[in-house]
């Protein structure tokens, strides 16, 4: 199977950053938030775009919708 040497070393990298955190997902994003806000890039927040979900009753509905599913899976 062909590996992908730059893949490899990120998740290397990934491994080793969580590793260094126990894995606790809450320190490893404050590190990340931290390591950002020293970063000196200016982060942008742009808002959602509606086209790409396609409608606005996806953001509403509480499960993925198939009609086979019937009502018991949120369907109508």
């Amino acid at each position: 199977m062909w590996q992908d040497e730059i893949l490899d070393e990120i998740h290397k990298i990934r491994e080793e950053h969580a590793k260094s955190f126990n894995y606790d997902l809450d320190a490893m994003f404050a590190d990340w938030q931290k390591r950002q806000s020293e970063g000196g890039r200016e982060v942008v927040s742009l808002p959602p775009r509606r086209g790409l979900i396609g409608s606005r009753r996806a953001f509403n509905s509480p499960l993925p919708h198939h009609p086979s599913w019937g009502s018991a899976m949120g369907g109508s």
